[in-house]
């Protein structure tokens, strides 16, 4: 299954050369849990071609570049329920892979107030090369495992993994993790009902986001084949460090364990 947008150039010039990092990580090819782990923000590398974008070191270490977190604790809940994870390497800066390819934010020129000079006035052929070498290698990628996966028949049910910030515009988010979801998910159901037992207010419901129109890969591999998903997002600072990392994969695997019991 191809997932190259369809007005995505064919010959779009690429942007990535040999000295760059690949566009996507799988780890655990040949896991055996239908739980199939997605970091669509797990990366914050910037292409050599791009400079630092004008983002500083410290900027390029908050929110706005990448979900904090997010790659290490998917590999150790990989390791917990081996299962494959699929995490994108590259800054959501350079280009956000759960974003259709006509948003006006597929690479922002701000991002939480912060000017991205790297992304201003980008042409056309601009986009097409991010694309062309981030955006559908990983998406490509995702779909070719669940080609496999189908093949073999290994029932799979998308967990894409995000992070959130502990403050967003002066406001304090009580969450520690959220369940995104259209009301049509019963493995989202299943989460939400075993994260607000064990934490009570502390897991939003669609909290503190919202899955809308916005969001792409959810809505790109698992409506079309008809597969059940998780968007779980985690608070930063309960991941910003390892042991974190392995408090919360530990946490999050045994509720995914539950959710099929």
């Amino acid at each position: 299954m191809d997932q190259r947008s369809a007005d995505s150039p064919a010959g779009a010039n690429r942007l990535t050369g040999s000295d760059d990092l690949p566009p996507v990580v799988v780890t655990n090819r040949g896991g055996r849990s239908p739980f199939l782990l997605l970091g669509d923000h797990a990366g914050r590398a910037v292409p050599r071609a791009l400079g630092d974008l004008g983002v500083s070191m410290a900027d390029m270490d908050r929110h706005i570049a990448w979900d904090i977190g997010i790659a290490a604790t998917g590999e150790r809940l990989a390791v917990a329920l081996d299962a494959c994870f699929v995490r994108q390497t590259y800054s959501r800066l350079v280009i956000d892979c759960n974003r259709k390819p006509d948003a006006p934010d597929l690479a922002p020129a701000v991002s939480d107030g912060i000017p991205i000079p790297g992304n201003a006035g980008l042409s056309a052929e601009d986009l097409a090369a991010r694309r062309a070498s981030i955006y559908d290698p990983y998406h490509a990628a995702i779909a070719a495992l669940l080609n496999d996966r189908a093949a073999r028949g290994q029932k799979t049910l998308l967990v894409s993994l995000h992070s959130f910030t502990p403050v967003m515009q002066g406001f304090v988010r009580p969450w520690r993790y959220g369940v995104l979801h259209r009301g049509d998910s019963p493995l989202s159901d299943r989460m939400l009902t075993l994260l607000q037992a064990a934490l009570g207010y502390e897991a939003g419901d669609n909290e503190p986001y919202a899955m809308d129109g916005r969001d792409n890969t959810i809505p790109l591999h698992a409506d079309a084949r008809g597969l059940d998903y998780l968007e779980l997002e985690i608070r930063q600072d309960l991941i910003a460090e390892a042991a974190g990392q392995a408090e919360v994969a530990t946490f999050v695997a045994r509720l995914l364990e539950q959710s099929q019991a």
